[in-house]
């Protein structure tokens, strides 16, 4: 079983017993694969950005626990020693991106299929196998999923730009192939608006101080051939002011019940700017990305990076550049109020307002639990 065809990019290569990942790190000029061979490389991988993108990370953290199941010898423990066993792991794979809620989600609908599955199980085996049987669908579902982001994202568009035979959109961060199993969430609308023939150009923000976006974001733009521009994050608000760009499709680590959301720092400045300048807003994202236990985003807890991604080049990785002693502030995430947005675009279709004034998720989420 592979993540998606070999056409496409890769941030996550599986065969049972064997899970690669991209180190997107190194990108865009060295392509490099590193072999994770059990839960604390996995923890490793998400907490240094090897991976990112919330839906990328709930899946590598689950996979990281599947390969280290599939090589364990000598458990000799009972069925629901297996469970705790596999639940602590969890846990801990859990604190590596607090704020990603798919990775919490993941590993709560895994927790609860070990569970069962050590209620009836004889021996410790079955709930290892029950585990990594359920490891590798979510692996095979969220590029269905991104799909359907894509293809939903693109017609609501659409149907919003009547106006425009072609229109250009933003994008900040990186929601694509390299965030997620495949295909992407707010670049999976980009790549729909694109074969839809709608498409103008998509502009990617540089999205410091990672440089997700002019380091992967461009990178997959110019590999799928789309027509694309590399703009500063201080850009943006004269990118609308011109008039280039008609919509903004950004991603998110968590919706809050009531539509706030929590994304990559910066978010939050350009949904301002589009409000400000008449430009749409949308954020796409997997139901798995919705936390209805959050009634607003003041609940969202934000998890704040090393300085050395401020005061280095690379994110970090480079030569220093800042002033030695300076201090330094550098949160992940910001939250964006849900009167900023426009439309929540998920795999089951866009939430939009009631009124043009709230989201009713809840009511929303219900909906498609029950179809």
């Amino acid at each position: 079983m592979g993540s998606q065809d070999n056409s496409s990019l890769q941030s996550i290569r599986y065969l049972r017993g064997s899970l690669q990942l991209l180190d997107q790190r190194k990108l865009p000029l060295d392509t490099i694969y590193l072999e994770i061979r059990d839960a604390a490389e996995g923890w490793e991988a998400i907490r240094e950005m090897v991976v990112r993108g919330a839906p990328a990370i709930a899946i590598a953290a689950a996979l990281s626990l599947a390969v280290e199941v599939s090589k364990l010898e000598g458990f000799s423990g009972t069925p629901d020693e297996a469970a705790s066993f596999l639940k602590k792991k969890l846990e801990y794979l859990v604190s590596s991106r607090p704020t990603a809620v798919n990775l919490s989600d993941a590993a709560t609908k895994l927790t609860e299929i070990v569970m069962n599955s050590a209620a009836t199980a004889t021996d410790a085996n079955q709930v290892f196998q029950a585990y990594i049987g359920a490891a590798e669908v979510m692996l095979e579902d969220d590029v269905a999923s991104n799909k359907a982001i894509g293809s939903f994202g693109s017609s609501f568009i659409q149907n919003q730009q009547k106006d425009f035979k072609k229109f250009s959109v933003l994008t900040h961060c990186n929601t694509g192939s390299l965030a997620t199993a495949g295909y992407g969430t707010a670049l999976g609308v980009i790549r729909s608006l694109y074969a839809d023939g709608v498409l103008e150009s998509a502009y990617c923000t540089e999205t410091r101080p990672f440089n997700q976006g002019s380091r992967l974001t461009a990178f997959e733009l110019v590999h799928d051939k789309i027509p694309a521009t590399l703009i500063a994050d201080s850009a943006a608000a004269a990118l609308m002011k011109a008039g280039r760009v008609q919509a903004v499709i950004v991603g998110a680590d968590r919706v809050a019940a009531n539509g706030d959301t929590a994304n990559k720092i910066g978010t939050y400045s350009l949904a301002l700017c589009a409000k400000h300048h008449g430009v749409l807003f949308y954020v796409a994202a997997p139901l798995t990305s919705i936390d209805l236990s959050l009634s607003s985003g003041e609940e969202i807890v934000i998890e704040e990076r090393s300085a050395k991604e401020l005061l280095n080049t690379r994110g970090g990785l480079g030569e220093q550049v800042g002033a030695s002693g300076i201090g330094v502030w550098n949160p992940a995430f910001d939250v964006t109020p849900a009167y900023l947005i426009n439309g929540i675009i998920t795999e089951k279709g866009v939430i939009t307002k009631i009124g043009n004034e709230v989201f009713n998720i809840k009511g929303f989420v219900q909906k498609t639990m029950s179809n």
